[in-house]
């Protein structure tokens, strides 16, 4: 597995993927911005600033409000990203590293959409619960590793064997290898928890979840 994280991170940054990165992390920074402005907007409405004394306490506590909520949005951002370019992320890593196999087949581009819209509004759902452990110390941190590693590897586990196989039958195969698929997510989650470079989680993610796929299928 950790051979497989390697691959996926050393193509991610090769010259291939470029193009494709500089759009996922313009497109994800899109987003992420405009949901910042949208969350200031609802904090100006929300907070009194008419009292002086109160106003510059007021602003920076919202502002590191935003900051750390935005943290927690980058998951369902990335994700809702990642539909837009998995399929040809996978086609890269498939025609570099197993030319010798029958190529994936591409998901219908209306069905990629519903599910990278369905998963991103589920992790959101997860991540606002994590948001809300924030009074807990420590547990926040560990939730939303755990949350998100679970939440991940399913997701682009079952995308990578859905270039193979129907739905139902990528399904099966990810909940007979549950504990490989999790553990595999939490590797996603922890690069997600990196600012910054987390905006390349979907390249890494989608080829990594590639390699696992490729990796199961030889064992078996």
């Amino acid at each position: 597995m950790i051979a497989a994280a390697l691959l996926a991170l050393r193509q991610a940054f090769s010259p291939p993927f470029r193009s494709i990165l500089f759009k996922t992390v313009g497109l994800a920074l899109v987003f992420l911005v405009l949901l910042g402005i949208l969350l200031q907007t609802l904090a100006a409405k929300l907070i009194d600033f008419s009292n002086q004394n109160y106003d510059l306490a007021a602003s920076v506590l919202s502002g590191l409000g935003i900051v750390v909520a935005l943290f927690f949005l980058v998951p369902p951002v990335v994700s809702l990203v990642a539909g837009f370019f998995q399929d040809r992320i996978a086609d890269l890593v498939e025609s570099s590293h197993y030319p010798q196999d029958a190529p994936g087949r591409e998901l219908p581009t209306g069905r990629s959409i519903l599910l990278a819209t369905r998963f991103a509004l589920l992790v959101l759902a997860v991540n606002i619960g994590a948001l809300l452990l924030l009074l807990v110390p420590g547990v926040n941190i560990i939730a939303w590793w755990l949350a998100n590693g679970y939440l991940l590897g399913r997701e682009y586990f079952e995308f990578a064997a859905m270039r193979f196989m129907t739905e139902d039958e990528a399904r099966a195969l990810r909940r007979s290898r549950r504990g490989m698929v999790f553990i595999a997510g939490l590797f996603v989650a922890a690069f997600m928890a990196i600012p910054v470079l987390n905006l390349a989680t979907p390249l890494v993610a989608s080829a990594f979840m590639i390699h696992i796929f490729k990796g199961m299928k030889r064992v078996a």
